[in-house]
């Protein structure tokens, strides 16, 4: 390794955690950060700062000169936005130029951060692994479509000879969730009492530092063009807020909400959105998502040496730092 690792989005929950990742490594990290991001989450760390925009070629160009491999993990990560366009904006144009430059440039390893959300949704009672057929386009929302589609872009650059391996995270819970993402706020609004429920369906819940972990070691062992879902543990809501609740000393949650009711609420949440401008806390399409059951197989990663962090410890480490934080 003769030259820096670029990291796009490392200021982020899972970037920030890449990055300390790599460090221990003995990596040298570039850190790309996009102008007027908070970078709270590099405090302290000893990377070189790149200030540019995923969006603006030039500069992306200018940020992976002379790195030996570039991690890409900037990207939105929201529910809902008054204009959808920004999503697709950075998350599929903005992936394409990050990896027509790591094609200019000749980098040594690409590693993509896509998500269980480009993979699909399992039947009931069954897991999806990384050949799973993507099939959720009609009820996803602009996150989804933009994850599967630069997932996509991803495949066919690895197919033309880029050497891309991709990492596709389930849903992460940890340290440093700034914004906090969508995923964290499912333990914020308990630790607010604001969780009047559990939905049917389920999740794969994953420690945020294993996922860095197995960015890692995507570059390390991982094959070209192959993908890795980084995740852990199959739960249902109940069984997740269950934990939640009794880590964090919270009164449980025992109430089923019945799906219909949930997708009611969400409709008129996102009908005050469209008037206020003020994100609603769920949407229609998430919500119909997180009635679903989206279990996945995570023997192909855990096949690299990823980690797997008991949940009942990522939780605690999660309602620990939001609550140290002010959340």
């Amino acid at each position: 390794m003769t030259g820096p690792t670029l990291v796009t989005g490392a200021t982020g929950f899972i970037g920030s955690a890449v990055v300390r990742r790599l460090l221990a490594r003995g990596r040298a990290v570039r850190a790309f950060v996009e102008p007027g991001a908070p970078t709270a989450n590099l405090d302290g760390l000893d990377v070189e700062l790149v200030t540019g925009d995923v969006l603006d070629r030039a500069s992306v160009g200018r940020a992976m000169t002379g790195c030996d491999a570039v991690y890409h993990l900037a990207a939105i990560y929201s529910l809902w936005l008054p204009d959808d366009k920004i999503i697709y904006d950075v998350n599929v144009e903005g992936t394409k130029n990050i990896l027509f430059a790591a094609m200019k440039s000749g980098v040594r390893r690409v590693v993509h951060t896509s998500s269980i959300a480009a993979i699909g949704v399992p039947p009931e009672g069954t897991l999806a692994d990384e050949t799973f057929a993507f099939n959720y386009w009609h009820d996803a929302n602009a996150y989804i479509r933009s994850k599967y589609l630069s997932d996509l872009d991803a495949q066919r650059f690895a197919r033309e000879g880029v050497p891309v391996v991709i990492v596709c995270p389930a849903f992460p819970f940890g340290e440093r969730d700034l914004a906090p993402t969508p995923t964290g706020r499912f333990i914020v609004e308990a630790l607010h009492g604001r969780v009047p429920g559990y939905t049917a369906g389920g999740f794969c819940a994953v420690d945020v530092d294993d996922v860095a972990e197995c960015h890692v070691l995507a570059d390390e062992r991982g094959v070209i063009g192959e993908r890795y879902i980084a995740g852990a543990h199959n739960v249902t809501y109940k069984d997740f807020y269950d934990q939640v609740t009794e880590i964090a000393g919270l009164k449980r949650i025992k109430r089923k909400l019945p799906t219909r009711a949930v997708l009611a609420m969400a409709w008129m949440m996102e009908r005050r959105a469209e008037r206020t401008g003020k994100a609603p806390r769920v949407t229609v399409r998430a919500a119909r998502y997180a009635c679903e059951t989206a279990w996945f197989d995570t023997s192909k990663a855990r096949a690299l040496g990823m980690p797997q962090t008991p949940l009942a410890q990522t939780i605690d480490k999660a309602v620990r730092w939001f609550r140290d934080h002010g959340y």
